[in-house]
């Protein structure tokens, strides 16, 4: 069942929601956007070699970390002359008054494809990886200085037709913000400069509109969150000089995160404090949905926790916090079996609606988010870490089963409840769960800190969730390998077995085939690609899954698995200049969705979304860099890939519920014992060990 959205409301597509549910446009866009001029190559030189003395963006940024201060230094004292005497001779020979499309030229001349485009080195040398996410980094530079120079302040960027639009009157910076994040960990400091200077001059929020209050939570206050962190706690990445001697806009990312997150609370207004689906920012009046009899998306209401928890702990105001927090304890106290939850809730009644179940669209990021709030807080809420569990052992229980002939997990939906089949389908937003899964293991260490941690803590359940990860990871990447352009449909079904196998854990568990080795094609008949299903959206799911599971297992291959990737989507959704046949100016200068990406040459959607800058390509570059960088374990990222600390909750903050158990007996697995809770009415909760599951009847809820 499709989420119904309404003729007059935006609603976005993106990472969290396939194509289908339809894009967030307004009636009136604004036209095309004027393009913007590119600095001189003196400044450029200047700006890099004065980058160490610019002022930080705000007074209270603390110093670089020793270790890597030094590092820095280092490299600047060792590279600095060279880096001069190579930018004296390019400058000699004429390369760098060359146009950025006369460069490319240089390097794709004769080729439809870039020059680096090629697998790992067959003869025993080691992988430049440092090398591979420059390559990233280019592909970053040449997708915004696209959208610079067609769509600059725009909301949509349509790259074949190199003009931009707005999605309501004046345009909210939706690509601006998204990716101004990415920039910064990438150190583009003129880049970031420009994006600043809009959001101080033209970012506002008084458009009279409706916009969807999760996606403007994700990825508007998201990314002002996330450039805030970035900007302030690593001085040395993109750093600008203070762009007010006044010091009024000392604190920008706050200021507008501070004022858009005021203005969304007007969403929480409802009669059960769950948000309503889209909300009025110049009047902040919450409204609800006009499909679906006014629900909610399950996934949407319960996915904005990070983020007014974050702004709490930054600005002292503790209504942001509780707002959020109220939303998880109405749907808690309903207590869904299993901890699996419908993909619709009403705003008013806080009940859900209709027994769809799934971990894709609607349903995916409140499981994700269970998870992240218990590390966010630094694992002082166990309730969250708890809910997680109860949800992950109910997946395994209702939602995984093995394809037919490569025993290929299969994380699948039950669209008219638990008690009805499964339906082996999987949309490309489920391949987050793997590196989900695999944080909710370690904490964002790696298994080898992890064990030395946890010391004799470590249990065969960590070991059979890494497990899961994997085997899930595996099925994600086949969705890749299963296409013409190696690029993933938006939505794959799977031959299953009738009825299906139930998942196993341990020893008794099916051998998965490989999706790797090509003589073996067993596993591609357990893909069924359907016409509808088969664009591409540059979605970041997998990679962002592969960026987890290489830094949690230290794995190799879920690197050359991201490496094969990006070259597909660089060979196949690159947007070129057309000149005629061999012109050496048929170059490319953009990066878009795709309607088929089972055919070659694939058929360009021609519209590129904020999230192929804000998470797949940064995904990328993380997933290609030092392991040691942004490490996983004292940062939480939202399900738009912006960062946030984690944090202590101090004196102010607490969770300010608790689970209201009902009456019964519940039986829990701990480090391989059950645990009986008798929870009466009214009297303290008894716990009783036992040693052997067959003495204890579980009861249920």
């Amino acid at each position: 069942m499709s989420f119904q959205v309404p003729s007059n409301n935006p609603s976005f597509s993106s990472a969290q929601r396939p194509y289908e549910d339809g894009h967030w446009r307004a009636s009136k866009g604004s036209g095309h956007a004027n393009g913007h001029a590119k600095g001189n190559i003196g400044s450029k030189v200047n700006e890099y070699l004065t980058e160490g003395q610019q002022l930080p963006m705000y007074k209270d940024k603390p110093h670089y970390p020793p270790r890597r201060r030094r590092r820095i230094l280092q490299k600047k004292r060792t590279y600095g002359l060279a880096i001069l005497a190579i930018i004296t001779f390019l400058w000699w020979i004429g390369y760098l008054g060359r146009s950025q499309n006369a460069r490319e030229t240089t390097t794709q001349k004769g080729s439809s494809v870039w020059s680096w485009l090629q697998g790992s080195p067959t003869d025993g040398s080691v992988v430049d990886w440092e090398e591979r996410q420059e390559r990233v980094k280019e592909a970053f530079t040449l997708s915004w200085d696209g959208y610079e120079k067609y769509a600059w302040g725009m909301d949509e960027y349509h790259p074949v037709a190199k003009k931009g639009r707005n999605m309501v009157s004046g345009g909210m910076g939706w690509i601006i913000v998204d990716a101004l994040d990415t920039m910064i960990m990438m150190n583009l400091t003129s880049r970031v400069k420009h994006a600043r200077e809009w959001i101080s001059t033209s970012l506002n929020y008084n458009a009279n509109h409706d916009v969807n209050t999760f996606e403007t939570t994700i990825r508007m206050l998201g990314g002002l969150l996330s450039a805030h962190y970035l900007s302030t706690t690593f001085p040395q990445l993109a750093p600008l000089k203070d762009d007010d001697p006044n010091q009024p806009g000392e604190d920008l990312y706050i200021e507008k995160a501070t004022d858009l997150a005021e203005r969304i609370m007007g969403a929480f207004e409802s009669k059960s404090g769950i948000p309503f689906a889209s909300i009025n920012l110049n009047t902040s009046e919450g409204i609800p949905s006009k499909g679906d009899g006014g629900a909610s998306s399950t996934a949407e209401a319960a996915t904005l926790q990070l983020e007014f928890k974050y702004l709490s702990k930054l600005t002292g105001e503790p209504h942001f916090w509780e707002k959020v927090e109220k939303v998880i304890q109405v749907i808690d106290e309903q207590h869904r079996e299993d901890g699996l939850l419908p993909i619709f809730i009403d705003a008013n009644t806080g009940q859900f609606r209709g027994e769809n179940i799934r971990l894709g669209s609607r349903g995916d990021s409140y499981y994700e988010y269970l998870i992240k709030q218990y590390l966010q807080t630094s694992s002082s809420e166990p309730v969250y870490l708890e809910m997680w569990n109860e949800a992950l052992e109910g997946i395994k229980k209702h939602l995984l089963t093995y394809s037919k002939h490569a025993s290929l997990t299969i994380l699948g939906e039950r669209p008219q409840g638990l008690n009805k089949p499964l339906t082996p389908k999987m949309d490309h937003l489920v391949c987050f769960m793997p590196g989900t899964i695999a944080l909710s293991v370690t904490g964002g260490q790696s298994v080898t800190e992890a064990k030395t941690r946890l010391g004799s803590d470590w249990t065969s359940k960590q070991d059979e969730d890494l497990h899961l990860a994997k085997e899930l990871m595996k099925t994600c990447w086949g969705m890749y390998k299963a296409t013409a352009t190696g690029l993933a449909p938006e939505i794959a079904y799977f031959k299953i077995d009738d009825p299906p196998r139930p998942w196993t854990a341990g020893p008794g568990a099916p051998v998965s085939h490989s999706v790797d080795d090509p003589s073996e094609n067993e596993w591609r008949q357990d893909y069924e690609i359907h016409s509808n299903d088969v664009h591409n959206l540059q979605r970041p799911e997998t990679v962002e899954s592969l960026f987890y599971l290489y830094r949690i297992t230290g794995d190799s291959i879920y690197r050359e698995w991201g490496w094969e990737m990006f070259q597909s989507f660089i060979t196949h959704t690159k947007v070129v200049h057309q000149f005629g046949e061999h012109h050496e100016k048929n170059v490319a200068y953009a990066y878009t969705s795709l309607d088929n990406a089972n055919k070659i040459p694939p058929t360009h959607r021609d519209n590129m979304e904020s999230f192929w800058l804000a998470e797949t390509l940064k995904y990328f570059w993380l997933l290609f860099g030092p392991e040691d960088e942004f490490p996983l374990d004292k940062v939480v990222i939202n399900t738009e890939a912006h960062f946030f600390p984690r944090f202590e909750m101090g004196k102010v903050f607490r969770t300010g519920w608790e689970r209201q158990r009902p009456r019964g007996v519940k039986v829990n697995m701990a480090k391989n014992k059950a645990e009986v809770h008798d929870y009466g009415e009214g009297e303290e909760t008894k716990v009783v060990k036992v040693e052997k599951m067959e003495n204890v009847e579980d009861e249920g809820d």
